[in-house]
């Protein structure tokens, strides 16, 4: 079979994924002509995709010039939503946040509640910024609990983002999102087998294999939080069912039987060695741990991230964590495990939000039709 001729969108991924830098070299990789490499190039810079800087001194002819991906060419819109708050951000092509603020949302929110108000913030953003970035790109949304056909609550935002900027809508699963995010920029950047699990109000994991999110036949991969545990004599959990993990060790759990207010304030009394809130906290760490440990055993991950508002407790909570998890998970399992906290916090999900638009929007197709 005969191979298609490299397009425009190869070139940038040469350009953004391998560093290729200058129309000499794409040329040498793709086998274009320099006529055909100038033409991609020159549609590519037209998009404000590319940028193009002389590099070094002349020696004689075209001074050389080096091609870069310019990050500073559009904005992608992101949100990402928990059980109790959310965040949002304007990001630039590289996926870093150029700002952000919290989400002016009621704790349970449904889409249609939800939705303007996120249109609104993101207009809100989009006007602070003193120089502002465009185009606007495209828009990723983590959103709470398992979705099915890239669906939130039964709800497609798609249509009223495109609407307000034009521009497709991506969702996932927030816990995916921060997964995405500490894989792309934080702890887990360059592991390829990652169980990433968010301790906040609700307990949910993501999972990347072999580099890739997985999310599952039906998009419920992850759902760690409603694993039955022992001991949870018969607590109710939101799902219906009863001693669920979240119900037992999830943050509103610790928080019915502590004095804080909040799971800032219960960590912060953890950090200060409050014997109940160090108690409360390694408990719940174990709790977690028994479950984390079925999950190394069957998933074998290199690396497991704890992140979201009970990590702020982080040496009691994991002190629980790894009590377990090296009783029960097998020793070839746990061999070389790791356990680390969050890198990224709270921007942990929407720099995954941003990675999983800037992987549909930059791809080399969906680059080729926009140009």
């Amino acid at each position: 079979m005969t191979r298609r001729p490299a397009t425009g969108g190869d070139l940038l991924r040469l350009v953004r994924v391998e560093g290729v830098g200058t129309r000499a070299e794409l040329g040498r990789v793709t086998g274009l002509s320099r006529p055909a490499v100038a033409a991609r190039v020159a549609a590519l810079l037209a998009a404000g995709l590319l940028t193009e800087r002389a590099d070094g001194p002349s020696t004689g002819g075209r001074p050389p010039a080096r091609l870069e991906f310019d990050a500073s060419g559009g904005t992608v819109l992101v949100a990402n939503l928990g059980h109790s708050r959310g965040q949002l951000a304007v990001c630039d092509l590289a996926g870093r946040v150029v700002i952000s603020s919290d989400a002016d949302l009621p704790p349970g929110a449904s889409p249609a509640e939800a939705l303007p108000r996120l249109l609104d913030g993101w207009d809100d953003l989009l006007a602070k910024l003193d120089a502002p970035l465009v185009p606007v790109r495209g828009a990723g949304l983590g959103v709470p609990d398992a979705m099915e056909a890239g669906r939130w609550a039964g709800s497609d935002p798609s249509p009223a983002v495109a609407a307000r900027f034009g521009v497709p809508a991506f969702l996932d699963n927030e816990v995916n999102a921060a997964a995405l995010g500490e894989h792309h920029a934080g702890a887990a950047r360059g592991a390829g087998d990652v169980l990433f699990v968010k301790l906040s109000t609700g307990i949910g994991a993501g999972l990347i294999m072999g580099g890739r999110i997985q999310r599952g036949a039906f998009g419920a991969a992850g759902e760690i939080g409603h694993i039955a545990v022992a001991g949870g004599g018969g607590t109710p959990c939101r799902c219906g069912a009863a001693d669920c993990l979240e119900a037992v060790a999830g943050g509103a759990a610790l928080l019915a039987r502590s004095p804080a207010a909040d799971l800032a304030a219960l960590s912060a009394l953890a950090r200060a060695g409050d014997p109940d809130a160090v108690a409360l906290v390694r408990e719940a760490g174990g709790r977690i741990g028994t479950v984390i440990a079925g999950a190394v055993n069957l998933l074998n991950p290199e690396l497991v991230v704890l992140g979201g508002d009970l990590t702020g407790a982080y040496e009691p909570l994991v002190a629980g964590v790894r009590a377990e998890v090296y009783r029960r998970a097998t020793a070839p399992a746990t061999s070389r495990l790791r356990i680390e906290p969050s890198a990224l916090g709270d921007a942990a999900g929407l720099i995954g939000c941003a990675a999983m638009v800037l992987d549909r929007i930059l791809a080399p197709d969906a680059v080729d039709a926009a140009l």
